[in-house]
């Protein structure tokens, strides 16, 4: 922080003492940082995009999956670009209600798989449930993924 602290402080001197050379390189600068800041914004915002066309569907289904992973996860790739993979938090809801019980901070669900999702392709697995709080039965709760992270094959 002190090394930004003078950084600022020396770039005003030098802008007050020569303004002549100083203006025109602090101007090339803040082109070049806005040039990375957009390019950033854009990166953010592609990644958002190809996010949202995902679709990922959390299921109780104990008569589907096996005792020790009752949740089932379909996901739907309805990008245009293949997945690589795929991380996200499970949450489950009574009907109703926006209070999450499932413990925070466990980010142990994801999607690995030895070859890319291509555009339009699906794929299926069985997981364990999350701890919940006290109280609650699992058959009871819609479950939803939520803070997704993904790598998409450029």
């Amino acid at each position: 922080m002190l090394i930004g602290v003078l950084l600022a402080i020396s770039w005003l001197v030098l802008l007050i003492r020569y303004p002549g050379r100083a203006l025109p390189i602090s101007l090339g600068a803040l082109l070049g940082l806005a040039l990375v800041g957009s390019w950033l914004l854009w990166e953010e915002h592609r990644e958002r995009s190809r996010l949202a066309r995902l679709e990922l569907r959390l299921e109780f289904q104990p008569a589907h999956c096996p005792a020790d992973r009752p949740l089932q996860v379909y996901l739907h790739n309805g990008s245009d670009v293949p997945l690589r993979s795929l991380r996200w938090e499970i949450a489950a809801y009574t009907s109703g209600s926006d209070l999450n019980l499932a413990r925070r901070g466990v980010r142990g669900s994801h999607y690995q798989a030895p070859e890319a999702l291509k555009p339009g392709e699906s794929w299926q697995s069985c997981l364990p449930l999350p701890e919940l709080r006290p109280g609650y039965r699992p058959a009871t709760l819609r479950f939803r993924a939520e803070a997704l992270e993904g790598r998409f094959a450029d």
